[in-house]
């Protein structure tokens, strides 16, 4: 019964967003009608202009939410099953402060495009595999020791970041590293998401595969030895599925956050703790809400909003309602 009731919701969400999706094609400041989205999509638009906002501006940008907004939820709710945290977010090992030094890094060069993408992905895997070999080294409990490293290369990294900003030419890389570091999906582009698709879909079905070992994990690692279970192995796993996940999408967006921490808690709320079921409503739930925010950070005023700003403004009195709610907060 409680599965049956699992999956009707799950099909409320997908409804909701495709919804969402169609609707988002819609919002901006150039007005668009639905049947010309349509036409646009079949290529039956006779307005090149129409068709151009359509599939050149907004599907781009649409896409690039959907993406990042369901990978940073799923990375969330990956890193707090494995963490047994309930403030684990997908920069809890340093993913976001690593991409934001290589983003920097990459702007300080005089790069642009692609290569800040590549280098925000590349210093994001170094940041966290920095932490889990220190994780891994330290003696004792090796949950706690790779959460410490985390924190440890974390302020390493975003103490780099800000030498580069402190070096950075006042008058054209500072504005450039500042505007990166607050997040946005403006300027999406196909062939940057392409590029990303890569590690988005090898970080996603692995952790959909594997998501009810993830249940297991919560029971503590010796009972999932007697279920047959590696929990060090399937730690190791999710670990790298979610990393991937955070480092594409944060090399994509810049720094968004709150996505990662507040989704997981609201998605527990409406379907339960059971991570076969929470994951895809992870995924499902994060989409929706990244491109609802988006729709928002382009619409509300004449000038763009940041959407890193706008998630913070919305997920920070949001966590603070769960946590002071009547039901536990776990």
């Amino acid at each position: 019964m409680k599965r049956n009731r699992a999956v009707w919701k799950l099909g409320g969400l997908v409804a909701l967003l495709m919804a969402l999706f169609l609707l988002s094609f819609l919002l901006g400041r150039y007005p668009v009608a639905l049947d010309d989205v349509l036409r646009s999509f079949i290529g039956r638009e006779q307005d090149t202009s129409v068709s151009a906002v359509v599939l050149q501006i907004r599907l781009p940008r649409i896409l690039l939410a959907c993406l990042v907004g369901a990978c940073l939820s799923m990375a969330g709710t990956a890193y707090q099953g494995v963490f047994q945290n309930p403030m684990a977010a997908p920069d809890i090992l340093g993913a976001s402060s690593g991409a934001a030094f290589g983003a920097a890094l990459a702007i300080l060069m005089g790069l642009s495009g692609q290569w800040i993408t590549l280098l925000a992905f590349a210093g994001s895997l170094l940041a966290v595999l920095a932490a889990y070999l220190v994780g891994q080294r330290a003696k004792g409990y090796k949950v706690v020791n790779l959460v410490l490293a985390g924190v440890m290369v974390s302020s390493l990294f975003s103490a780099g970041t800000s030498y580069l900003k402190l070096v950075a030419d006042p008058g054209s890389q500072l504005p450039e590293i500042t505007y990166w570091l607050i997040g946005s999906l403006a300027g999406a582009e196909m062939p940057q998401i392409k590029m990303a698709l890569i590690p988005m879909v090898l970080g996603t079905v692995p952790l959909l595969l594997i998501r009810w070992r993830i249940n297991v994990l919560t029971f503590g690692d010796e009972e999932a030895r007697t279920m047959g279970v590696n929990a060090s192995r399937v730690r190791l796993v999710v670990i790298i599925c979610a990393t991937l996940l955070t480092a594409s999408s944060v090399s994509l967006s810049g720094m968004i956050g709150w996505v990662g921490l507040v989704i997981p808690h609201l998605c527990r709320r409406f379907i339960g703790n059971d991570y076969r079921h929470l994951l895809p409503a992870s995924l499902l739930v994060g989409a929706a809400f990244l491109l609802l925010v988006d729709n928002f950070s382009r619409s509300l005023l004449a000038t763009e909003i940041p959407i890193g700003i706008l998630t913070a403004l919305v997920g920070v009195p949001f966590f603070i309602y769960l946590m002071l709610g009547e039901e536990r907060f776990t």
